[in-house]
């Protein structure tokens, strides 16, 4: 994330530890002396005036420690007044509280150890800088996106275990095709295997070739044979069919969702300037682009090994002495961007040069994992530059003797 700015012309350090109800802001000069110390409503006028009251003291910092969800209003109505606006990271306000003495944890002395690392150690400040109006809706669309792909992994799951609670075959006939409209739509049509077998195969192969045209007739012939391999009824399979059928009309409607969402994030990234930059590089689709938008753009890296450690790719070298002497992947860093980066580079086997760099790796020994995170690396070199310049992904061509 961005450095802050503009620190050399701050006369008002504000900390305000942000709550859902109310937040507690602390104000501190150059000197350290106290200006303001009080408990305030979440509210826009309230917020309004206390830094309209600080005003007369010159210009003001105000630093919060969540800058979206709760402390979105605060950021907008600081950014209105035309303050200087600042994040202090929960891990690092943790570790500068340990400096501190006492061990009380309240809302008071969150926003005085926040209005004084601002005050004396602005390295730790991060920059909250306005972002265009299309990284906002971005950020976003792209988190409720990762919010309909928890609740449909949820529901795949339950599907799939009752399922197999009262019908095995049938479960590994019809659970890794969830994702098919076709099959769903069989499931709450019969969602039992009685109501299966009631059916038939010729009326299941009608009703799955309106959804699925290829495939309906095999896939009625499959479920046909997956019943006659069970005879017996598991206690519970009529509840379980009711279940059943809501539960897929939950997933399918997720599925539409996510359509939905997705339409729309299409629009806004192919109308982004660094549409044609970004889908130049291989393996690079509409929702990893979404994501490389609103984790990377807009955010200062100094090199490419600076985006490689801030995604969680670069390696943390642990040495002590003799004894201890290794490398281990990092465990830190943006989860978001390094999940993306991940299946980015697993998508890029199928590209040549991709692959044959992935394989020069597992020819050195290295497990698939750690091939696919060196070659995610890589990519994020490529990026990185590709970034920097503005520039097209030209993959090198091999020279010609």
């Amino acid at each position: 994330m961005a450095v802050l700015r503009d620190y050399g012309s701050v006369d008002v350090f504000i900390g305000v530890d942000v709550g859902k109800d109310g937040h507690h802001a602390v104000a501190l000069d150059k000197s350290g002396n106290r200006l303001l110390d009080r408990a305030l409503p979440n509210d826009e006028n309230e917020l309004r005036q206390i830094l309209q009251d600080l005003g007369c003291h010159g210009r003001l910092l105000f630093v919060v420690d969540q800058p979206a969800t709760v402390g979105a209003l605060a950021v907008a109505v600081a950014r209105a007044d035309g303050a200087v606006v600042g994040y202090l990271p929960g891990l690092a306000m943790r570790r500068i509280a340990d400096l501190h003495p006492g061990e009380a944890k309240t809302d008071a002395r969150d926003a005085f150890i926040i209005a004084e690392a601002a005050r004396s150690l602005p390295g730790t400040l991060r920059s909250l800088e306005l972002g265009d109006e299309q990284r906002a809706e971005l950020v976003m669309l792209c988190g409720f996106d990762d919010d309909l792909v928890a609740q449909a992994t949820a529901t795949s799951h339950r599907i799939r275990g009752l399922l197999t609670q009262i019908h095995p075959a049938l479960e590994r006939v019809l659970g890794p095709r969830l994702d098919h409209p076709a099959v769903l739509d069989l499931i709450r049509t019969w969602p039992t295997p009685q109501a299966l077998r009631r059916a038939g195969t010729k009326r299941i192969a009608a009703r799955l070739r309106k959804l699925a045209p290829r495939i309906g007739d095999r896939l009625a012939e499959e479920i046909s044979q997956a019943l006659n391999r069970q005879t017996v009824v598991v206690s519970g399979t009529e509840s379980a069919g009711i279940v059943l059928a809501q539960l897929a009309g939950m997933l399918d409607g997720l599925h539409t969702a996510r359509d939905t969402v997705l339409a729309k994030v299409e629009a806004l990234v192919e109308a982004h300037p660094l549409h044609r930059v970004l889908t130049s590089l291989p393996a690079v689709g509409v929702r990893t682009e979404a994501r490389i938008l609103t984790e990377i753009v807009g955010k200062d890296f100094q090199t490419a090994a600076h985006l490689a450690s801030y995604a969680g790719l670069a390696p943390v070298t642990w040495r002590s002495g003799s004894s201890i002497r290794a490398d281990h992947a990092s465990r830190k860093g943006n989860k978001i961007l390094k999940r993306t980066l991940y299946l980015s580079a697993f998508a890029a086997l199928k590209d040549p040069l991709s692959r044959a760099y992935y394989d020069r790796k597992r020819a050195e020994g290295k497990r698939h994992n750690q091939a696919l995170i060196a070659l995610a690396r890589r990519r994020c070199d490529t990026l990185f530059a590709m970034l920097r310049d503005g520039s097209l992904y030209h993959p090198k061509t091999p020279q010609t003797p």
